[in-house]
């Protein structure tokens, strides 16, 4: 075989890439194309829909970071804005990696497999993300990994298809914030998708050479749908995922990280911590992320939110899905002021705010 084939998007101060010979394979394992989207390549499987009672779809989107070593949490708990020290086996968190001024330069999900700890990462930044982790490394006893050509993810909506993966591969299946590992495939819990009845909401975590048995299974026992379906579920849970157009845009707060448990303001110093906790320690938060709905096509992420009355704008998209019938969901992040004053638009379209599914922690 030849090199693999490299497609890259140069956008200041990194390049983003990803492997698109294995995003190929996976896409040949699940039945799907691919189309490139703002937030890195995606799997198309003709089904925009939003099943009520589950459904499962590929993650080419997503990759995977890997840290090994005696010395791998103790690294880690230096470099984020959460205690990984303190994260038991079987469990999973929200995580952030900072710049030194406090901008997130990626939201993780994150957890334990033995001596390993593995972080979920929007796939065109694990490359760049984990070559500046690595250089922090230093003397640790410890290993950085882009592990994204050598796994694939899956999206899982729905008790049924988590059943199914738990079964196929010998896992639990885990509460929302926990996780379960065999034999190098893992099941992670997310928050559910609100509703009348919440749905339950999973990652599964497979060696690439076992995507077509994991397709399988899951597609056997709920409906499969595109990535841009899984993406609004992750819009209307109100979790923040970074992708190159938000790289070191925002401050964790700004994005109600913190509500959803992805800073730790106890733990010790993690670059940008100074701003971090000034942002919470000082007084009101002027910014915040908020959940709306628009009609059009989504605006993409990084885009600017401008006030109806005009003028200059006063927030960006943070992440953004077709709802699958002419409109959008998204969320965007905007000063507070603005929202307190009137309107505001994204990509010219009205932004109809909705109550996000958590509530928000008080800033001290």
């Amino acid at each position: 075989m030849g090199l693999p084939i490299i497609r890259r998007m140069s956008t200041p101060p990194l390049t983003y890439a990803w492997n698109e010979e294995a995003v190929a394979r996976f896409a040949e394992a699940v039945g799907a194309a691919v189309v490139t989207e703002a937030g890195g390549p995606a799997l198309s499987l003709g089904a925009p829909g939003l099943p009520e009672h589950g459904f499962v779809a590929p993650l080419a989107d997503l990759g995977l970071l890997t840290v090994s070593g005696e010395e791998a949490v103790r690294f880690l708990h230096t470099q984020l804005t959460n205690d990984i020290e303190h994260l038991q086996a079987g469990k999973a968190r929200w995580a952030g990696y900072c710049s030194p001024k406090g901008r997130l330069m990626s939201t993780f999900r994150v957890w334990r497999d033995g001596a390993v700890v593995l972080l979920t990462i929007a796939r065109p930044l694990a490359q760049p993300v984990s070559r500046r982790l690595s250089m922090f490394v230093l003397r640790a006893k410890a290993k950085v990994a882009d592990a994204s050509d050598e796994n694939v993810l899956f999206g899982i909506a729905g008790l049924a298809a988590a059943q199914a993966a738990a079964q196929a591969f010998s896992l639990a299946v885990p509460e929302a914030d926990g996780s379960t590992s065999a034999d190098g495939a893992h099941l992670v819990g997310l928050p559910p998708l609100p509703g009348a009845t919440p749905l339950p909401r999973f990652l599964l975590a497979l060696p690439a050479e076992r995507a077509a048995a994991g397709w399988a299974a899951l597609r056997a026992a709920a409906p499969q749908v595109d990535a841009s379906v899984w993406r609004r579920s992750e819009v209307l849970a109100g979790i923040p995922r970074i992708v190159p157009g938000t790289y070191e845009r925002f401050v964790p707060q700004m994005l109600n990280f913190e509500s959803v448990d992805g800073v730790d303001f106890r733990k010790g110093c993690y670059p940008g911590q100074e701003v971090v906790a000034r942002s919470q320690y000082l007084g009101k938060l002027k910014r915040r992320m908020f959940l709306a709905h628009g009609t059009g096509t989504p605006p993409e992420p990084g885009s600017d939110v401008t006030p109806a009355a005009g003028g200059e704008p006063c927030g960006q998209v943070v992440l953004a899905a077709p709802d699958g019938t002419g409109g959008f969901d998204l969320l965007f992040e905007s000063q507070v002021a603005a929202l307190d004053a009137g309107a505001v638009l994204a990509q010219g379209a009205v932004l109809e705010t909705r109550p996000l599914p958590y509530l928000l922690k008080a800033i001290d």
